[in-house]
Parts: C-alpha cells; structure tokens; sequence
C-alpha cells in the first residue's frame, strides 16, 4: 500500500484472514474520494504510466482525495514485469493513495519462491518473461539441472528483497460497502467474510453467471476482454495491455463510473 495515508483506512479482520494469516482485507468510506481502478498490467510498465498520466490529467479537475487501487497481476506475461514491481515499490503519482492488491499471479510468483510450486509450475502461466525480466535466462536455469533447490535459490537470488515485500504485503480485498474491488471476483451465495482467498484470485464462470444478481458492484480483472465494461453489477477492467497494448482504468466518483484507458 505505498504511499498510504488515509485515516479512513482499516481492516476488516476477515474470519478467514484471522485463521491462516492470508492476505488482508480492507474495509474503505470512500465519500468525498475519487478513485481510479486500474486492470491487469502484467509487465506493461509504459502502459502503466501512460495510463497514469491519463488519470492525472482527469483528477487534475477533482478536488477531492484521489486514490489508486490496482487489481492484480502486475507480473507474468508482458516483458517488463521487474520494471512494473519497482514502480508500484515507489510513491504513487503526486497527490494520490495507492493500493496494490494480489492477483493469481502474483500468487504464482510466490508460490514458487516459497517453494509451493515448481518452476514449470509458474512458466505454464507466463512466468519465462518475467524471469527475463530479472535478468534470468531459461538457458542458464537449465544448465542447473533438475535440481529445485538450486534453480529456486537462483530466482530468489535474482530478486530485490523489497519486490517479494510488496507482493507479501499485497491486500487481496477493498470493501467500500457499495463497490468491491477484488482481482476476479466473488463466489455468489457467500457471506463476504466467508469469501476463500482462491475464489477472489481465480474464479471465473460462477461469478460471471451470477453478474446480474451481485449483491453489491465489483470491480476485478483477471479474465481479458477487447473492451472495459460493465455486466450486471461487475465490471472488468481486464484489458489484455500484454496483448493489445491497452490498459484500462475505471473511476468511480460520487458513485459513478467512466472507464479511462491509456489509448485516447
């Protein structure tokens, strides 16, 4: 949560978060502050600042406290991905707030680094790009062999202490009561303390069926789409920067929506 300071701000202390130490949960009054939510960005850092700067010049008319919430998946995939961990590291754009959440992939990465999961593990869902990002060449892995010790201790020796400190500091949860801001999404029919931290990283078709029976409006990534829109009470900001180039943003203010994106 770089640049943090809002005393609105505090935990939820969800059930689930309480027994297995997961990811926090925030509880967020958002009256009288503009936010601007941001897609996936999966190793795009010049889609990113473009996209910042965008956000900036829309904000630069609002008066009102201004924060950033970014929905996961900063790395994997795009060819930036080290570049991506140390901007979200540093402050936020003058006169902002940002949060990071947790994405799957990020999920990955330390899964992997906490030797949760192999190295195959995390390349069959676009790791390669991000380890060369960080100057890891599959070449030079191979050439350890088979040996999980060795190649997990290379990768962790390649990456900045403060970049796995991000990740593990990463809230997984916005609850503002009228808007969710979550990577996926919620599995329907459950209490919000109830949720399981695999169903906000991963879900997919369940919630997405249930788009017009949300409870609450949710706004989440993870699956990509051509255009940001809006179904039911969900909105996807996953536009495919990896793919397509565009990056996509949503604010909501005086709660009300306009999609932002970094391609005018």
């Amino acid at each position: 949560m770089t640049g943090w300071k809002l005393p609105r701000l505090f935990s939820s202390g969800s059930s689930e978060a309480d027994r297995t130490h997961g990811p926090e949960r925030i509880r967020l009054d958002i009256d009288g502050l503009v936010v601007y939510a941001v897609g996936d960005v999966h190793g795009c850092l010049d889609e990113l600042l473009a996209l910042e700067a965008v956000i900036a010049d829309d904000a630069s008319r609002i008066a009102d406290e201004k924060l950033i919430i970014m929905l996961g998946d900063y790395v994997d995939r795009g060819p930036r991905s080290c570049d991506v961990l140390e901007h979200l590291s540093r402050p936020p754009p003058p006169g902002f707030d940002r949060i990071c959440l947790m994405g799957n992939h990020e999920r990955f990465m330390l899964d992997f680094l906490d030797g949760r999961i192999t190295l195959a593990d995390w390349l069959t869902v676009g790791g390669l790009p991000t380890l060369a990002s960080y100057d890891i060449e599959a070449g030079n892995l191979r050439a350890l062999g088979s040996d999980p010790a060795r190649i997990g201790a290379k990768v962790r020796a390649a990456i900045p202490a403060h970049h796995v400190s991000l990740l593990r500091a990463m809230p997984i949860l916005v609850d503002t009561g009228h808007f969710l801001f979550v990577h996926a999404g919620i599995r329907p029919g459950v209490a919000l303390e109830d949720q399981r931290d695999e169903d906000l990283l991963f879900i997919r078709k369940a919630f997405y069926e249930a788009s017009h029976r949300l409870p609450r409006y949710v706004v989440h990534g993870h699956t990509p789409i051509d255009t940001a829109e809006r179904t039911g009470r969900r909105m996807n900001l996953d536009t495919g920067a990896f793919k397509t180039g565009r990056l996509t943003a949503l604010r909501i203010w005086q709660k009300r929506g306009r999609f932002l994106s970094n391609h005018h």
